[in-house]
């Protein structure tokens, strides 16, 4: 895999602090896709004891950065929405899988499911950006 220097998905999260907080790891990625993955901590759980959907679409959205930053360019969201299929708990490892789905000019859409081991627990839809330099 490129170095931070040539790689623009490694130099992006090498300065997420906000991802790297959450213990969100990118496992892998390539041309617009990417994996990301995050363990349920105690203090991610909500007042029901599951985790708090908001951090479940900030593991998704994370995945759907990288795979949209892949291609080089700086490249923003321009909207996204979640469906929640499934709780995770406390302990649950959840990986998010984003996929470039089209690219037209600056924009595209990428999906990202969220599962726990072979479970689905979300779908996320990301509508991309990229910014003029």
């Amino acid at each position: 895999m490129p170095d931070d220097q040539t790689d623009p998905v490694a130099a992006m999260m090498a300065a997420d602090e906000a991802s790297r907080a959450l213990g969100i790891d990118v496992v892998e990625h390539g041309p617009g896709w990417a994996r990301a993955r995050m363990t349920v901590r105690p203090d991610m759980v909500n007042g029901h004891e599951l985790a708090h959907g908001g951090l479940i679409f900030t593991l998704a959205d994370t995945a759907f950065a990288c795979a949209c930053n892949s291609w080089g360019p700086l490249t923003v969201a321009a909207g996204a929405e979640i469906s929640f299929l499934a709780p995770a708990r406390l302990g649950d490892v959840l990986d998010a899988d984003a996929r470039a789905r089209t690219r037209a000019g600056r924009t595209g859409i990428y999906d990202v499911t969220v599962r726990r081991g072979d479970q689905v627990i979300a779908e996320f839809r990301g509508r991309s950006s990229e910014l003029r330099t």
